[in-house]
Parts: structure tokens; sequence; C-alpha cells
């Protein structure tokens, strides 16, 4: 299920260098998202799995340059050997740990929570529109439940992509009501380049003025609030 390698990347682990792992295969079909290859089962068993030892063998030729290892996806909880890999990393590498996730798999989250460092998990906009923006794939319940999970946790964000139809401002401020109090809410600006369903590619995303709005919404529910276009 690993079907990607990056061996280093500034962007991808907030404040840290870090080796990026991609994991094919997702539960969420998001109308918008533009992970196509690592999404769709057609797309996915077109590209050949690397096995994790080939990526344990990259990591320990870079480990003196890198902090850290970025899992995203897809879904990276999907992949079932996760756990044991993380642990591997963190026994043999000591190396810090960021995982991206859509956050409908509490259970697993739980799994791994001893050995991650770091959690970027996704809202996709507010409950009653879920449907929509995931494909009728996800459960609200699971989304709250990863929350409070991710809010016990030392270091984390969670973010929305600002998708016009999908999450509006009214959207941003049920999601505030939602979750309360965390540390760090991200807005990334939506890309149309290329999208699951093709007449997203044809949505204008919003302008950043709508975006700092949007953000300005999050200061009573967040202690920092960043927007990436």
């Amino acid at each position: 299920m690993i079907k990607s390698f990056l061996g280093t990347s500034i962007i991808e682990y907030p404040g840290k260098i870090a080796s990026v792992v991609f994991i094919g295969g997702c539960n969420l079909r998001c109308p918008f998202c533009h992970n196509l290859d690592l999404v769709l089962p057609e797309l996915i068993e077109k590209i050949p799995d690397i096995p994790a030892e080939q990526v344990i063998e990259d990591l320990k030729k870079r480990k003196d340059f890198i902090d850290g290892v970025s899992f995203t996806g897809g879904e990276p909880l999907l992949f079932p050997g996760l756990p044991d890999f993380f642990a591997r990393i963190k026994k043999e590498l000591e190396l810090d740990i960021k995982l991206d996730t859509n956050g409908t798999l509490p259970d697993k989250l739980r799994e791994v929570l001893s050995v991650v460092d770091y959690i970027s998990m996704d809202i996709k906009t507010s409950p009653e529109k879920y449907p929509l923006a995931t494909g009728k794939k996800a459960k609200f319940e699971d989304i709250e439940d990863s929350i409070e999970i991710i809010k016990g946790t030392k270091d984390y964000e969670f973010r929305t992509t600002m998708v016009p139809g999908i999450v509006e401002k009214e959207d941003i401020k049920k999601i505030c009501t939602k979750i309360k109090k965390v540390k760090k809410y991200v807005l990334q600006g939506f890309r149309n380049a290329k999208t699951l369903s093709p007449e997203f590619s044809e949505i204008t995303p919003y302008p950043k003025e709508y975006l700092m709005e949007a953000s300005e919404l999050l200061n009573d529910c967040a202690e920092l609030v960043k927007v990436r276009e």
C-alpha cells in the first residue's frame, strides 16, 4: 500500500525537514480531492507497491539530515501494518512521525497515538454537509471522536479546504461550535486543477479575502489560525 516516497520536504511537516510516505487507498470519495492516484482503486493498482523494508533503508540513508517522516495518502490508517511500521521508525531511526488523517477511523487512530508526534486531521465541512463532502462515506460521530482524541495530544492541527459549495463561512462557524477549543487550525485554498469529480474542476476558488474573513471566525475556537492558499 506504500505507493510513493519523497526523500526530503520542508513543507509537509511544520517546522521540520521530513521524508514523505504516500499510502494508497481511501475510504472517502470527496468530489474535490486532487489525489486521485491514491484514492481510486483502478488508478492505485497501476502504481507498484514499495516494500516497507525499502522505505526503512531509504530513511536510514537520510536520518542524519531529516527530522521526521510524514505519512499521507489516501488514508494512511487503512494500511494494516502501520502501527508496527511506526514502531520500527521510532526504535531503529528515532525520527519524529507526522500523520495525516481524515478522522474517520478513531479506533485505528488510538492504536498509533503512542508513536505519533504530530497529527494533521481534515475536517471537511459542517456536520450536515459531510455526506456531500465525502461521497456519503463518513459518519460525523467518528469525526467527533477523532477530534476529541487529537485534542488530547501534544502537537496537532485541524484543517479545512475551502471548497465553494462545500464550505462557506457559515460552515466554519458551525465547525467552531463543534470543536470548542483547539491549538491550531488551518484553512486551505481549494485548487481546481485536478479533482475526483470533473465538475469540481469548473469551480472557481474563493479569493484570498474570503479565506481571511473565514479564518477570523476561528479566532474564538483556535489558539492559532493559519491560511494556506
